[in-house]
This record gives structure tokens, C-alpha cells and sequence, in this order.
């Protein structure tokens, strides 16, 4: 049994077209990416089962692996890379929603920013926003990428970025795959390591983050930094 054969307004195809792409389901979202389903199972049948299995949460099968997509019957590798592919578009549409040149005036403008390089990565990334005098973002990079449990950054290198751009401020951060918003106490040792480094150069960190996949802990909120 194929999409084809469905009643019209059960396709998700011709109900995007006919009526727009906020009519349809997540599910119906997903049958549409993989464009077909099993010798069992229609697209449609097949994506409520797949998101069945991640509480029908899209940063949760964000998290699957090709292979992890690949365990589900009917889904070969073609339908696992445009599911993983879909997902990552997605992700990178979310950055690029950031204005240009945003200005950072508590954690939270700073946790929109890096919500949407960390959120849900497996392991551990360190990343830094460098502003101006004005607290305007001049430049987003990722500075290191460690293992699981942790990553280590090059205070040399998150510096040479700062002076490159001309930056007066800093705002670093970090996630934690496992969830856990606690710093600890590498966390702590290297926020005070770059504190310390930046009043020499004149240049502030104004606050480090730790994110999670649906919440943030913040140095500067919590007097840590």
C-alpha cells in the first residue's frame, strides 16, 4: 500500500499543496522527506512510528545516528541521510534567523545565539560570541570539540579571535550532552583562567554559559563571574 492509493486528503503531498504546509503533521512532514514507506507499512505509517520512538520530539531524532535511522524497517540509508539532512537544514535555518549584528545585554540574548550551535550535540563543544564596545556581535565562532565529557579550549586562540576582530567583550560557552547544568570544576577553573587572561588585553568575559538541549546555567546570573 503506497501514498497513492490513500483518500486525498490523507496525502501528504497534495494536502501541502492544496492546503499549505501548516495543515500538515509532523508525521506527515516526515512521510513526505522519506518519500515512501515499507512493503508494510505506508510513508505516513512509518513516520508516526518513527516519531513514536522520540516522544514525536525533533531535536530527540536529531540526536539518531544514520545508523540508529537505518533499525527501522523500510528505512535504508537513502531515507536515514534525507531525514538526517532535513533535520540538519532546519538547524542551520535556525541560526541564520539571528540578526547580523545582534547586541547581547543579558544571558538570555546570549543563550538564543548558542542555543542554536549546541543544544543538541552529543559532545562537548566550546564556543564564543566577541562583541564591541557597544555589545554588538561581531564575530560567532567554535573555538574546540572535545570528547564526551569534556572540551578543552586554547585561551591563546580564543584571545588572537578576540584582538582579530577588534573585541572589547566575550561571551563563552559550553553544552553538556548529559544534561546536567552543574558546573564543574574544570568549568569553574577555566572561567576564572580567562577572566584573569582578559584583564591584561583589556577585554571583558562577560558571562559563560553551559547549555543543555532546553535550558542554560549562567556564570554571570549565578555570580560567577
Amino acid at each position: 500500500m503506497s501514498i497513492k492509493f490513500l483518500a486525498e486528503d490523507d496525502r501528504p503531498r497534495e494536502k501541502f499543496l492544496q492546503k499549505g504546509k501548516d495543515s500538515l503533521s509532523d508525521s506527515e512532514l516526515l512521510a513526505i522527506v522519506m518519500g515512501s514507506g515499507s512493503r508494510d507499512e505506508t510513508a505516513l505509517e512509518l513516520a508516526r512510528k518513527i516519531l513514536s520512538t522520540v516522544n514525536n520530539n525533533w531535536h530527540d531524532l536529531s540526536l539518531l545516528s544514520i545508523k540508529d535511522l537505518m533499525k527501522f524497517k523500510g528505512v535504508g540509508e537513502v531515507k536515514a541521510l534525507s531525514i538526517a539532512t532535513s533535520l540538519e537544514i532546519g538547524r542551520r535555518r535556525g541560526r541564520q534567523e539571528i540578526s547580523e549584528k545582534p547586541i547581547i545585554s543579558n544571558s538570555h540574548d546570549a543563550y538564543v545565539i548558542f542555543k542554536n550551535h549546541l543544544s543538541d550535540l552529543r559532545i562537548e563543544e566550546f564556543w564564543a560570541i566577541f562583541l564591541n564596545q557597544s555589545n554588538k556581535v561581531v564575530q560567532i565562532s567554535q573555538l574546540t570539540q572535545g570528547g564526551i565529557s569534556q572540551s578543552i579550549v586554547d585561551v591563546r586562540i580564543l584571545f588572537k579571535t578576540a584582538l582579530d576582530n577588534f573585541s572589547t567583550g566575550i561571551v563563552i560557552a559550553h553544552n553538556h550532552p548529559s544534561g546536567s547544568l552543574k558546573p564543574s570544576r574544570e568549568d569553574l577553573d577555566v572561567t576564572k583562567k580567562i577572566k584573569d587572561a582578559g584583564k591584561f588585553l583589556n577585554i571583558q568575559l562577560l558571562d559563560h554559559l553551559i547549555i543543555t538541549q532546553n535550558a542554560y546555567f549562567s556564570f554571570s546570573d549565578e555570580g560567577l563571574v
